[in-house]
């Protein structure tokens, strides 16, 4: 497709020349070369052929590559056309967990930065907890990944280049475990993550913290978190002050971080929970619905912070319109901060990500909200990959571009064209943890992609709540539908590598546990070597395949810090199929009278997300898969 562009181009171009070859497009002078004229308008954006030439029209520099991507959408279809967008929400964009061992490589970031460009997101947030660079600090994101000046700096230019504004999220408060665990930093610990508040030394750290990760960025904004600080006040401060409400302590602390970030200049926004938290008096994580902020607290919270009401799981338009109500009391000017679930998980939990999002998005369009996030969160060592949710970020994008609700159809056909990859592609990710036996839509976030590769096949943590859901089948199946849907050369295939040959793995593996457990019981010793002669050693070659795949995706999307993590998982899993397959022979040769953890009842892992007990379950934490035994002690958790 030649392409001649007429118009004021200069600050334009860098971003087209970029994204030319991954829309088909050709930069010519040619006479036969495609005519469009380029111009600002007051506002929105349009992009129209009327069959010897085209226009776009754009008001803001990022509108451009979406009116860009839209002019080669609609031209593919042969007609001429005219196509009108207003921006609904005044920014848009997602947000990359970058502090749970994944941090994105620079090339990584770009490629990510191109697509969000063609679909018209116009800023994107850093989230940061010591994953930069701090003089003096040598401890601060050792041995974590963490950027220097020069690579935030490198991020944020390209980010310009398309109009998005990229700005950094930290933690000024609680969430700094991987910073505190270390001893020769522990004068700024209060608690296992959070600072020690009212401290001089910690004041000067947070002051440290601001002017380092906001030097880089030509924004203004910072995040500066402060979400779930539960444990605040309850460790070393309360040793030193005595007991103090957390509500004060919160406010204290964040009047001297506001002073910072207003004497750097910056707009600070923050996460809004621990004030409807504390209001409710609940020791809970999530919200409650019927909170209301009392005027004298309302009135001690600062109005020039922005608060970012986040929120992952609710599905009715009622409960956001009353969390939403529940703000205003506040008075500060609100964003909103959904989810695309790759946490805890090896895909992407699209059908809780889309359901949520989209009827979010709705109440905020309706509710004048005009700033809005989409998270992913990186729990537990990040198998996920940010790659497989740009389906969910098309649909925040098609929101933002949509004055109602985006169809299906109007998603696919820009997620296509935008990334590369259809929908279903990406769609059928959900069904690593969507399986038999969860929740409609997998409200509930079971993950068993992720329980049942880590759990151990002589333990069988999990295989109560499994049986009986033909989980083998089930992951046979979808192995052959991801693999049908692969195709090389294509820039996002490699997001499927690891989805099709984690399926090769739990085909096999998903009811062993099971499967030993009966052949035990029933003194089937030809079962049981068979198992340990044929069946182990075939999971623990497809594991092999899986860690091998895994390693490749990993470090061409991420730096290497935290793969180690993933590493020692693989090895464990296999370290325990080779002890299973020892123990059996052991048994069926007569060397041992009996497999002990074959002789314990299998019980119920967990009730929370069962429906008349049944359904899948749900575990965060891969050291509560692998084993029911002590990882590590901790004396003290402050």
């Amino acid at each position: 497709m030649n392409i001649r562009f007429n118009g004021e181009l200069e600050t334009l171009l860098p971003g087209i020349e970029r994204l030319a070859p991954a829309l088909g497009l050709t930069l010519s002078e040619r006479e036969d070369a495609i005519e469009v004229q380029v111009s600002r308008s007051a506002r929105g954006l349009s992009a129209s052929w009327d069959g010897a030439a085209g226009r776009i029209g754009y008001a803001e520099k990022h509108q451009f590559f979406r009116s860009l991507s839209l002019f080669v959408q609609h031209y593919k279809q042969g007609e001429p056309f005219h196509v009108e967008e207003e921006q609904h929400f005044r920014q848009v964009g997602p947000m990359f967990d970058l502090s749970r061992n994944a941090v994105l490589t620079i090339d990584s970031f770009k490629q990510m930065l191109d697509m969000l460009a063609l679909m018209g997101m116009n800023t994107v947030m850093l989230y940061m907890e010591d994953t930069y660079t701090i003089d003096g600090e040598p401890y601060f994101g050792y041995m974590r990944g963490r950027y220097t000046f020069y690579e935030l700096k490198e991020i944020d230019d390209y980010a310009d280049q398309y109009g998005i504004e990229a700005f950094p999220s930290i933690q000024t408060l609680a969430h700094m475990e991987e910073f505190l665990k270390w001893e020769p930093v522990s004068h700024y610990k209060d608690t296992k993550g959070a600072l020690l508040v009212g401290d001089e030394r910690t004041n000067q750290l947070v002051e440290r913290m601001i002017k380092a990760v906001s030097a880089p960025f030509r924004s203004k904004k910072i995040h500066i978190g402060m979400d779930e600080a539960e444990e605040l006040g309850r460790g070393r401060y309360l040793d030193r002050n005595g007991f103090a409400e957390r509500f004060d302590i919160m406010t204290a602390h964040l009047d001297r971080v506001l002073a910072v970030v207003r004497s750097q200049g910056l707009k600070p926004m923050m996460w809004s929970d621990m004030f409807l938290k504390i209001a409710s008096g609940a020791e809970s994580r999530d919200y409650d619905t019927e909170t209301t902020i009392p005027e004298e607290m309302a009135s001690r919270i600062p109005s020039d912070v922005d608060m970012v009401y986040w929120d992952y799981v609710h599905t009715e338009r009622e409960d956001y319109e009353k969390l939403i109500a529940a703000h205003r009391p506040i008075g500060s000017r609100l964003i909103f901060a959904g989810a695309v679930w790759i946490f805890n998980t090896f895909g992407v939990n699209y059908g809780l990500s889309l359901h949520a999002s989209d009827t979010a998005l709705q109440v905020c369009k309706e509710q004048g909200i005009d700033e809005v996030y989409a998270t992913m969160w990186g729990d537990d060592g990040n198998e996920g990959n940010p790659f497989a949710a740009l389906l969910g970020l098309q649909l925040y994008a098609e929101h933002a571009y949509t004055a109602g609700q985006p169809t299906a159809a109007q998603i696919a056909e820009r997620v296509r064209l935008c990334t590369g990859m259809d929908a279903e592609s990406f769609l059928q990710l959900k069904d690593l943890d969507e399986t038999p036996g969860a929740e409609p839509n997998n409200s509930k976030q079971s993950n068993p992609s992720k329980f049942l590769l880590y759990q151990d096949v002589l333990l069988g943590l999990f295989d109560h709540q499994i049986a009986g859901l033909e989980l083998n089948s089930h992951y046979a199946q979808l192995e052959a539908r991801i693999r049908s849907k692969r195709t090389q050369g294509n820039k996002l295939d490699h997001v499927l590598d690891v989805p099709e040959k984690l399926c090769a793995v739990l085909k096999l593996k998903s009811e062993q546990g099971i499967a030993l457990k009966a052949a035990y019981d029933a003194g089937d010793h030809e079962a049981l070597r068979h198992a340990a002669m044929v069946e182990l050693p075939a999971i623990a070659e497809a594991v092999r395949a899986l860690r091998i795949a895994h390693r490749t995706v990993w470090l061409r999307t991420f730096k290497p810090f935290g793969w180690e993590v993933i590493d020692i998982r693989y090895g464990g899993v296999l370290s325990r199929l080779d002890t299973a397959m020892y123990r059996l022979l052991e048994y069926v040769h007569g060397r041992i009278e009996r497999i002990e953890e074959l002789e314990q009842d299998r019980l119920v892992y967990s009730t929370a997300n069962r429906f008349n007990n049944r359904g899948l379950g749900w575990c965060s934490y891969y050291y509560r898969m692998a084993s029911p035994n002590v990882f590590y002690h901790v004396v003290n958790p402050f």
